[in-house]
């Protein structure tokens, strides 16, 4: 009944969108995923969810111990309705649920002895996290990730915004995942999930029809 009543509400939308839910489908990953500490700035978290979005990362994980926010409709784009949005209210919770799935936790910083971006292991799912935009991530929290990565920097700045960090990452991650035999993609249920998720999400008058069909 669940392929049904997708098959129902996909018959609604126009064939563009369909044939566009079905490539972004192909292209989304959850391999790889990006998670932010209690970010400030409310722009600077609704740009890295629509980097997610752009570099085809289904999940973002927003820590908000200290600092609740709310995304940013106009900066993220409409990327919200199309990436998984986790809130946590503590930096634990989320490393458990993390650890839990499987993911090496990564931390970034532009200090110490980290590995750089192009020599990233890649080899094992990883979440990748950024930190605030004053302090980035405490050195607690680096000191006990399983990694810590950096951007190779040549001036005399040494730091750069986090949304324009965590876009540059993510490009050359992507990238190099999509071009090695590792098994990225999303598997069959999660792509079906979703698929339902966004087809919902693109008609307003969703319930209604769901109840339509119901009655069929």
């Amino acid at each position: 009944m669940n392929q049904e009543l997708l098959n129902y509400l996909l018959s609604f939308l126009t064939p563009r969108r369909r044939m566009l839910f079905e490539k972004v489908l192909s292209e989304r990953t959850n391999y790889f995923t990006v998670a932010t500490q209690d970010v400030y700035q409310l722009h600077n978290t609704s740009a890295v969810l629509r980097s997610c979005d752009v570099f085809g990362l289904q999940n973002i994980h927003v820590i908000e111990e200290k600092n609740p926010r709310r995304i940013d409709k106009e900066i993220a784009m409409g990327a919200q309705k199309w990436v998984s949005v986790n809130r946590y209210n503590s930096t634990g919770n989320c490393l458990a649920h993390l650890r839990k799935k499987g993911y090496r936790i990564v931390a970034t910083s532009p200090h110490g002895d980290a590995d750089l971006l192009q020599d990233f292991d890649i080899s094992s799912p990883a979440a990748i996290f950024f930190g605030t935009e004053k302090h980035g991530l405490t050195p607690e929290f680096v000191e006990n990730a399983d990694a810590v990565l950096k951007i190779p920097m040549y001036g005399f700045t040494e730091s750069l915004n986090i949304s324009v960090s965590a876009a540059i990452i993510l490009q050359s991650l992507v990238y190099r995942l999509k071009v090695s035999s590792y098994n990225w993609q999303l598997s069959e249920k999660e792509k079906f999930v979703l698929h339902l998720a966004w087809a919902e999400k693109s008609l307003k008058n969703a319930d209604k029809l769901k109840e339509d069909f119901l009655r069929l």
